[in-house]
């Protein structure tokens, strides 16, 4: 009877057939559920305003990583920098306006133009740009290595203090540094970034930076990160 029961469920496998008959003894057993990704619960809420990256824009990127960084490609293959910036801008249209154009920026005249992976808005609202395989120009000697969030407002200060936009900052750089490995001292401000150990430059010796998100707010700012930690 049982060398029956074998054979028929043998024949049922064969066939294709989800179960048996009531005369046909064997059932099929429950599918083994899939794992629940632990990083979903700390994704925060994100809108996708994405910036125009089409073909000519990735060559440029190509282009100007190999002459700073030589590198040839323009994706973003092993994050392991967020740099933190303010936009010295009210809103995050702005932002979005200065970075759609693929125009040369101010400083060094190159392309492809500037740009940033995210905004934060002061609402909290969390913008994308440009996706997170792609390499952005937000900081000079860090781009072949790190995202960039732009920020809201006009100083360090103003952003640290505006409850909904930090918090809503702190979510955002939790989720990419626990999906990517990003240690917290390495979340840096955009002034900070001339000592990092991940700064690289070909073209000059000088370390160029700018003055926003200095060490002081890092300082608060890895603070409270260093609280959220990743799940496992």
């Amino acid at each position: 009877m049982r060398r029956s029961r074998a054979l028929i469920g043998s024949a049922c496998l064969l066939a294709g057939l989800a179960s048996c008959g009531a005369g046909g003894g064997s059932s099929s057993a429950p599918a083994a559920a899939t794992p629940a990704d632990p990083l979903a619960a700390i994704r925060p809420a994100i809108r996708q305003w994405r910036i125009p990256f089409p073909t000519y824009r990735k060559r440029q990127m190509a282009a100007y990583a190999y002459r700073h960084y030589g590198i040839r490609d323009w994706r973003l293959r092993h994050p392991q920098v967020i740099v933190i910036h303010y936009s010295d801008t009210s809103t995050a249209s702005a932002v979005h306006n200065t970075f759609a154009p693929d125009v040369p920026d101010p400083e060094l005249h190159e392309l492809p133009g500037t740009c940033a992976h995210f905004v934060i808005d002061r609402s909290g609202t969390i913008y994308q740009l440009v996706d997170l395989g792609t390499m952005c120009r937000h900081a000079f000697g860090m781009n072949w290595i790190a995202f960039g969030i732009e920020h809201v407002g006009y100083s360090d200060n103003q952003v640290l203090s505006d409850g909904r936009e930090f918090a809503a900052s702190l979510r955002l750089t939790r989720w990419l540094r626990c999906r990517y490995g990003i240690q917290v001292r390495n979340v840096i401000g955009h002034a900070e970034t001339p000592r990092s150990p991940f700064w690289r430059e070909r073209t000059t010796r000088s370390r160029q930076t700018h003055g926003d998100f200095a060490r002081p707010a890092m300082t608060v700012y890895r603070a409270r990160l260093a609280r959220l930690r990743c799940p496992t």
